[in-house]
C-alpha cells in the first residue's frame, strides 16, 4: 500500500485502523499452505568467524571425507582408517583457521599465483586427456566431489599459503652444505633415480580425417618443424600460438615429466635417452601430428650430490621448519578478529587469547537461503511485524512526545466586512 494511501487517510479513528489491522492480517492468513510463506531453515552453520572470512560446518564436513577418500585411495580400512580420521577431525578446525589466516596474509602481501595456477590445471587437464572444457568439469567433480570452480579456488589457496610459508617461514632457514653433505653420504640409497623424461609438444590436428585435410595438417606440421630445428623461433612460442592442443599451448607447450612404461613404445623410443633440446621427427597420433621437445632427460642410477642437493635441503628443513610455522600462525591468531562456537576447539589456539562467540544473537551462526529471506521480508511489509525466526533488536528509545498543533485565531475583517 502506498504512502500516498496512508496519508490521505492520516486522519483514520482507532476503530478504523483495528478494522484496516485486521483486514491485513485476515489477507495473509487466508493464503494457501503452498503460497504462504516458510520460516527460514537453516541450511548452513557459521562455526568460527577468521576476520572477515567464516569455517561452516559443512566445510569440514567436506574436508573430513576428502581425508577419508584419501586414506581409502591409500589402502586404509578398519581401526587404522578410524585412527586416521579421529587425528585428521581433531584437527580440522585448526587446519581451516590456519589456510584462512595465511590465505588473508598472502592477500595483504599482494601474492599472485595466477600462472602457476594455470599451468597446474593445465598439466592436470592434459593428462586427463579431456580437450572439452565441460567433459573436464564434470571429470573434477566426478574425481573429486567438488564443482571445478571449487577446485581452483582450493588448488589457488593451497598456492597462496606455499607462498607465504616459504616467505615467512622457509626463507629464513639456512642449512649447512656440510651438513647436507653428510646426509646424502648416510643416506645414498635414498637418491637412486628412476629414468624420466620431460616433454613439450606442438600438435597438428588432422580434423576430419579426410586426406587432404590430413596432408594439409603434415603440410603445416612439417613447416613448424623445420622453423623449430632451424631456431628461428621459440618451441615455446611455435607451441604456444600454433599448436592445437589448448591445454598445452597455454603453458607453452609443457607436457610434462614421464617414466618409463608412461608413454606408447613408439613415443618412448623417440625421446628416451636423449639430450635437452632435443626435437623429434613428427609424430603420427591419432589426433594428428606431434612435434615432441625433450626439456630434461635423467637417467637411471644414483643421483649425486648437486642433483639431490635441493631434496636434501628440503628434507633437513622441514623438522625446523614446522614449529617456527606454528609460532607464525599464534601470532596472527593473536592479531586476528577470532571467534569460535561453543562446541568446537581449535587445537592450534593463541594461548590467553579469547575467542568466545560474543553475541549469538547478533552474529547469528545461522544462516539461511537469499530466497526464505526474501519471503520473510515480504510477508514482514504485509503484516507490519517481525515473521518467525528472524531476530532483531528491539527499539527501546522512548517515543517521541505528540506536538499538538497551536490552534490559530480566525482572521480579522474590515469595517466593511472584507478581510484584513
Amino acid at each position: 500500500m502506498s504512502t500516498r494511501f496512508w496519508s490521505a487517510r492520516a486522519a483514520v479513528t482507532p476503530v478504523n485502523v483495528t478494522r484496516v489491522a485486521a483486514v491485513l492480517l485476515a489477507i495473509a492468513f487466508s493464503l494457501s499452505a503452498a503460497d504462504r510463506p516458510e520460516p527460514p531453515k537453516v541450511v548452513e552453520e557459521i562455526v568460527a568467524k577468521v576476520n572477515s572470512d567464516i569455517v561452516t560446518r559443512g566445510e569440514l564436513a567436506r574436508n573430513r571425507d576428502l581425508i577419508e577418500k584419501d586414506a581409502r585411495a591409500q589402502g586404509l580400512t578398519g581401526a587404522t582408517l578410524q585412527q586416521v580420521l579421529d587425528r585428521e577431525s581433531a584437527d580440522e578446525l585448526r587446519s581451516q583457521i590456519d589456510n584462512l589466516l595465511m590465505v588473508q596474509k598472502a592477500k595483504e602481501k599482494d601474492i599472485n599465483v595466477d600462472s602457476e595456477l594455470n599451468r597446474y590445471i593445465a598439466d592436470v587437464q592434459s593428462q586427463s586427456k579431456i580437450a572439452d572444457p565441460d567433459k573436464f568439469h564434470d571429470y573434477i567433480r566426478q574425481a573429486t566431489g567438488m564443482s571445478y570452480e571449487d577446485f581452483r579456488l582450493r588448488k589457488k589457496n593451497e598456492l597462496l599459503t606455499g607462498r607465504v610459508v616459504s616467505e615467512e617461514v622457509w626463507r629464513n632457514i639456512v642449512i649447512p652444505e656440510a651438513d647436507m653433505r653428510k646426509y646424502y653420504d648416510e643416506h645414498k640409497t635414498e637418491f637412486v633415480r628412476k629414468e624420466a623424461v620431460e616433454l613439450r609438444e606442438i600438435l597438428v590436428s588432422t580434423g576430419d580425417g579426410k586426406p587432404e585435410t590430413v596432408a594439409a595438417a603434415q603440410k603445416k606440421a612439417q613447416g613448424l618443424l623445420d622453423r623449430a630445428r632451424s631456431g628461428t623461433d621459440k618451441f615455446s612460442d611455435l607451441a604456444r600460438k600454433y599448436s592445437d592442443n589448448a591445454n598445452t599451448a597455454a603453458d607453452d607447450g609443457m607436457l610434462g615429466a614421464f617414466g618409463r612404461g608412461e608413454l606408447s613404445k613408439s613415443i618412448e623410443e623417440a625421446v628416451f635417452k636423449k639430450e635437452k633440446g632435443y626435437i623429434t621427427d613428427l609424430i603420427k597420433v591419432g589426433a594428428g601430428f606431434e612435434i615432441l621437445r625433450v626439456e630434461d632427460y635423467v637417467p637411471e642410477g644414483q643421483a649425486s650430490f648437486d642433483e639431490a642437493k635441493n631434496q636434501i635441503n628440503n628434507i633437513l628443513t622441514k623438522p625446523i621448519a614446522d614449529p617456527k610455522l606454528r609460532d607464525f600462525l599464534t601470532t596472527l591468531r593473536r592479531n586476528a578478529f577470532l571467534q569460535i562456537k561453543a562446541g568446537y576447539t581449535d587445537t592450534g589456539a593463541a594461548p590467553g587469547k579469547d575467542t568466545t562467540w560474543k553475541d549469538p544473537a547478533q552474529l547469528m551462526p545461522q544462516t539461511t537461503t537469499k530466497a526464505q529471506v526474501a519471503n520473510q521480508r515480504h510477508l514482514k511489509k504485509l503484516l507490519g511485524v517481525i515473521p518467525y525466526g528472524m531476530t532483531g533488536v528491539k527499539d527501546t528509545a522512548p517515543a517521541a512526545t505528540p506536538v499538538t498543533p497551536v490552534k490559530q485565531a480566525p482572521p480579522t475583517n474590515n469595517s466593511d466586512g472584507s478581510p484584513r
